[in-house]
């Protein structure tokens, strides 16, 4: 039987309804217990087999139980695959998930089967960890509750294949392959019947479960999962290029026609996904005992020199990547697969058969992901518009699962400066704010004594980047803006002050930033070189003195003082603060010669990046910032905003209302296309990540400035919508609202007139903005024919 059955009708979806909690156990001790195997080590590598059989006269209507694991867990009843976890977070905020078992059960004998795993000192560095265990709560019913009743199996089929972070010659902290011998593995363990006998007991841990906030430990503070279980469905391969004998056939990347290796033989394979994606990749194997099969996953191809030019080209290139490793136990029908998911949109099966042949009955991948739906979009007259949509929803999809990732491949951890782009994507085109939610509040956890919040969390590594505490600030602005939820922004704000306060504790008497701690990131433009220059880093960090690292904080201090409103004393005090920041930055870095904001006082050096947060802080005066804007766009001497900080750029054309020059500055979202990129890349040129979140800013931008569909006031009660069409003759959007749909339909007619026709939900009202004038718009069914002069 398979080791993984990976059913798409077993998995609970976007649209599945969590089952109602037992209040109860929100508030008290469990009577479940942490259980573990009795003598393995607690913090160790290790992957177990957990069983219980449970004999039932007739199926209940419902059988709602509550499951966690450290590191992480698949939950099987009858062999079925019903959920899966935790989601990923800290020990003091440890999640279960809740599900209702009952779909699953059948009159007689039930099995309830758990695979539990430990990554141990190679787990992913987004796994946060206390020891190895495994919890299983009734909501009311305690037949199942986890405790000495239940076998457990250590499994030593697995070990760990190692991820070489030295020969990819790049920062890679996703975790170790699987080395899976077949040999070893107990086959059929889920199923009802399988003898369990032998296995012993499991032992119940000292660590009693108790919902978070009771008892005086630490360990495993049990919450309710704020997110659904993770989307999934079938993939297949597009082509397969066959490196040795013998060659693919496309019935056997349909699934139709299997592949038979010959004993004594050495073939590889390599396969092409068509798109980069995030899977579990199955290996269906009969036969070919003691075969190997190595699985290598890439983002891309590279040529002798490490380079790799268009994605679509193979001739003349190699695979380098994390790899798994299985061995055949010469069965039928064996289902291979990683305990995690694999991100890849190449992968190379290195096969090496004994002395029988090995068939391969099929291989294809199951999509992993958050369950974001596509519920915006946009409609153009230029296809090439409208694939940037396509690669961008994709790029931001691929970033986003139990958290935010930054890049599937390389990291998968959550970093604010991506997540704040991530999160207008995700609730401009899906209206689905959990993981935006869930975010906030991680990176709450996450606050360190000296106030700031982790850079990246969940996280086992610790990293502070200032800059980034100061967008987790700005996140929080946004989702006010989002969002009519006043209570969960409150319970933000001590922390929002701890932010600021550190920054404020650190200004110089020049009223600019002084020399500041940890790793005060703003983009890859600067590279690593030496130690004023420390990867991404300005001039001014270290020694203080830097206008783009003051003027961040009068914007974050401008957004804390909206957040603070109803606390006037604050709120006065952040804004007369960023007036005070602004003023001191433009007085002593405003080069007249150049007409633009240096980057020190010393002006010695200029950037995008300054004269970006010039125009949003208006340190720089409303009547200049058009001019300043347009030499940004212009002088190429000024250091280069890379992929991430031209996000800032377009809020800069929006308030300035220059938005008509957003789709001009998309050429190097173009020009990946045109390389064969099917996810936006992390930066020009890149030798890593072909996939990272923060470079899915044009999907917001298309609904926000292009179509210009904002919130008119805090809570999104009203809509502002400002479309700047740039060349286009026209253009639909479609954007989630928390009341609605919000849809707009603009056309340039041949007398130049905005022809708009504009849908709202019906109690949402608000202003639509042309050519400086503005006309009021209410809910259902607005038609307009502006003038197209000023």
């Amino acid at each position: 039987m398979p080791l993984i059955l990976l059913l798409l009708c077993c998995f609970l979806g976007l649209n599945a309804q969590t089952p109602t909690i037992n209040p109860t156990l929100l508030r008290s001790y469990w009577s479940a217990r942490w259980i573990a195997h009795p003598t393995a080590p607690g913090k160790q590598y290790g992957v177990y087999h957990f069983r219980k059989t449970l004999d039932m006269a007739a199926v209940p209507a419902s059988y709602i139980i509550h499951v966690t694991a450290d590191n992480r867990y698949r939950l099987l009843v009858n062999g079925v695959q019903v959920c899966e976890g935790p989601a990923r977070s800290d020990t003091q905020h440890w999640y279960y998930e809740t599900v209702d078992i009952a779909p699953f059960l059948k009159a007689g004998t039930n099995t309830v089967a758990a695979l539990v795993w430990n990554g141990g000192e190679n787990a992913p560095f987004a796994q946060v960890s206390f020891r190895t265990g495994f919890l299983l709560q009734g909501d009311t019913e305690k037949a199942l509750n986890s405790d000495d009743s239940w076998r457990v199996l250590q499994d030593d089929a697995y070990q760990t294949e190692p991820l070489d972070m030295a020969k990819m010659r790049t920062y890679m902290v996703v975790g170790d392959g699987d080395h899976m011998n077949g040999n070893a593995y107990p086959w059929g363990w889920e199923l009802p019947g399988f003898d369990d006998s032998k296995w012993p007991k499991a032992r119940a841990l000292w660590a009693g479960a108790k919902a978070r906030g009771l008892g005086s430990d630490g360990n495993w503070m049990l919450m309710p999962s704020p997110i659904p279980q993770m989307e999934h469905f079938e993939q297949r391969f597009s082509t397969m290029a066959a490196i040795g004998k013998p060659q693919a056939t496309d019935p056997f990347l349909s699934g139709k026609t299997p592949l038979t290796i010959p004993a004594n033989t050495t073939v590889s394979l390599l396969l092409d996904q068509g798109a980069l994606t995030n899977a579990y990749p199955q290996l269906l194997l009969s036969k070919g005992k003691n075969a190997t099969i190595r699985a290598t996953y890439a983002e891309a191809l590279i040529d002798d020199k490490r380079q790799k030019g268009n994605r679509n080209d193979v001739k003349g290139k190699t695979i380098l990547g994390l790899s798994d490793v299985f061995v055949a136990d010469g069965g039928d029908l064996r289902r291979f697969s990683p305990l995690w998911f694999r991100t890849y949109r190449y992968v190379q099966l290195d096969i090496e058969t004994g002395a029988e042949p090995l068939v391969i009955n099929d291989y294809y991948g199951i999509f992993t992901g958050f369950p974001f739906k596509e519920m915006g979009g946009v409609t153009t007259n230029r296809a090439d518009l409208d694939q940037i949509w396509e690669t961008g929803w994709r790029t931001a999809r691929l970033c986003a699962g139990e958290t935010y990732f930054d890049c599937p491949y390389y990291e998968q951890l959550q970093y604010t400066g991506d997540t704040r782009v991530q999160s207008f994507v995700s609730l401009y085109v899906s209206g689905d704010d959990r993981l935006m939610r869930k975010a906030l509040t991680d990176y709450d956890h996450s606050r360190i004594p000296d106030g700031l919040t982790q850079s990246r969390y969940p996280c086992n590594d610790m990293q502070v980047i200032p800059t980034f505490s100061l967008f987790w600030v700005s996140m929080i602005h946004d989702y006010s803006m989002l969002r009519n939820d006043e209570a969960f922004v409150q319970s933000l704000l001590p922390g929002v002050e701890s932010v600021l306060q550190w920054h404020e504790d650190r200004l110089s008497p020049n009223g600019m930033n002084g020399p500041l701690d940890w790793w005060n990131f703003v983009d890859w433009a600067w590279p690593w070189s030496n130690e004023e220059h420390y990867g991404g880093v300005p001039d001014g960090s270290f020694n203080g003195g830097s206008s783009i690292l003051s003027l961040q904080f009068a914007y974050t201090l401008s957004q804390a003082a909206d957040l603070f409103a109803h606390d006037p004393l604050k709120a006065t005090h952040y804004r007369a603060l960023a007036q005070k920041i602004t003023a001191a930055t433009y007085a002593q870095c405003w080069d007249t010669s150049r007409a633009l904001l240096a980057d020190t006082p010393d002006k010695k050096q200029f950037s995008q990046h300054a004269n970006i947060w010039a125009i949003l802080t208006d340190a720089v005066p409303e009547k200049d910032q058009k001019t300043v804007l347009k030499q940004v766009m212009a002088d190429k001497t000024l250091r280069q905003a890379t992929f991430y900080f031209k996000f800032y750029l377009f809020q800069a054309l929006k308030k300035t209302g220059m938005g008509d020059d957003f789709l001009p500055q998309l050429q190097p979202w173009h020009d990946m296309i045109a390389n064969g990129l099917s996810t936006f890349a992390e930066e020009p040129d890149p030798t890593r990540s072909d996939c990272h979140a923060w470079s899915a800013s044009p999907v917001y931008e298309f609904l926000s400035t292009v179509c210009g569909i904002n919130p008119g006031s805090k809570g999104f009660k009203t809509v502002r919508i400002t479309p700047y069409l740039g060349d286009l003759k026209n253009i639909s959007g479609v954007m989630p609202h928390p009341d609605g749909l919000i849809r707009v339909q603009y056309t340039l007619n041949e007398a130049q007139q905005l022809e708009a026709n504009i849908e709202l939900p019906e109690h949402l009202s608000g202003v639509l903005v042309w050519k400086g004038k503005e006309y009021k718009i209410k809910g259902k069914v607005n038609v307009l024919v502006l003038s197209a002069k000023w």
